[in-house]
């Protein structure tokens, strides 16, 4: 039976600043995955202005934060080499396919998005139409190079389902015309409908203020994450300030329900060590939080100081990330644009021979 090729694509926005959520609930699969599958990685500017002007920062913004998304990927060990890094708005195929999805997707499929209606919040009528729209360009990123897996939090799931309804719905539109042109890949169709992949050894990394929210870049409280760009003593000063309650660590698993600040501290050491979190507890249950922030405190500097000083190191060279950047562009659309130009040929837009 015939199979698609084993390709992998995720992307990041260039919104604020990378943290450790990010790290051990994504960089870290990342870093993995270039040890078992072709892995393309954008850094996705296209995605970043659907929001207002005053949420992506405006054009120097946007360029900065471009670049420091670049040197995050790389200084955490995403090797440009290996993989292909890139930031979306160099390959013209992800607004041109779109398009041609906006033409498969249905109204119906996109009310259904909640991220919308959480981020358009209580007027929605103010909202973008790239904002709305978002899931469509999303699903075009993903099936630009034909990806058969990608990486995704819980908060991107329904966007993966639409990719794949999307995916779906052309190959059963355009069946004909695909299987005339001998553009198919057997009885799969031309686009797979790609397997989402479980992100990292700690996929949810919560805020440091509040167990019960998630680490996020847009939390008022810089004290609430820990960035990429922090250095040790600012690592240390966030977490000896971290919530914790006053009772001491459990022994086992079942005694962290209800402390919500507990286990997720116990997660980022279990994230940051590689542990199991069963395993974390043997070694610390029974001790007081100040002991065991000790333990973090060193272990997060030297997982995470690394990785601030070499993303400091690159972004005094921003004509080596461009470069960077650059060269993953070209290879990316070396990728894309057969792919694109059969696109056409399936819709049946005349193309210069």
């Amino acid at each position: 039976m015939a199979t698609f090729h084993q390709r992998v694509f995720s992307g990041m926005q260039p919104t604020a600043t990378l943290h450790l959520g990010n790290y051990l609930g994504a960089l870290t699969n990342w870093v993995a995955m270039q040890k078992t599958h072709e892995c393309i990685y954008c850094v996705v500017d296209m995605h970043a202005i659907t929001q207002s002007l005053d949420v992506w920062g405006g054009p120097a913004e946007l360029t900065r934060a471009t670049r420091e998304v670049t040197a995050a990927y790389v200084a955490a060990g995403v090797d440009p080499k290996t993989s292909i890094i890139f930031n979306q708005s160099q390959v013209p195929g992800h607004a041109e396919l779109a398009w041609v999805f906006n033409t498969v997707a249905r109204l119906g499929w996109l009310n259904r998005m909640t991220q919308f209606k959480e981020k358009a919040g209580k007027d929605k009528e103010a909202a973008s139409v790239g904002l709305y729209d978002y899931p469509v360009l999303m699903a075009a990123d993903i099936l630009l190079y034909k990806a058969t897996h990608v990486p995704v939090g819980e908060d991107q799931t329904q966007h993966l389902e639409l990719t794949r309804d999307i995916a779906q719905k052309f190959n059963n539109d355009f069946s004909e015309s695909i299987a005339s042109k001998n553009l198919g890949t057997g009885d799969l169709g031309f686009f797979p409908l790609p397997e989402a992949m479980t992100q990292g050894p700690a996929p949810r990394v919560m805020s440091l203020r509040d167990g019960t929210k998630k680490m996020s870049k847009s939390d008022a409280s810089d004290n609430s994450r820990i960035n990429l760009t922090d250095d040790a003593e600012t690592i240390a000063q966030k977490i000896r300030k971290a919530k914790t309650d006053p009772d001491a660590l459990p022994s086992e698993e079942k005694g962290l329900e209800g402390r919500p600040e507990a286990e997720n501290l116990v997660g980022i050491y279990a994230g940051l060590s590689g542990m199991a979190k069963t395993d974390v507890l043997v070694q610390f249950g029974g001790g007081q939080f100040s002991g065991f922030k000790t333990a973090l405190v060193d272990l997060a500097v030297a997982k995470l100081a690394p990785i601030a000083g070499e993303m400091r190191r690159l972004l005094a060279e921003p004509d080596h990330i461009d470069a960077i950047l650059g060269e993953g562009a070209q290879r990316a659309a070396a990728i894309a644009a057969p792919i694109m130009a059969e696109v056409k040929d399936i819709v049946g837009f005349v193309s210069r021979r």
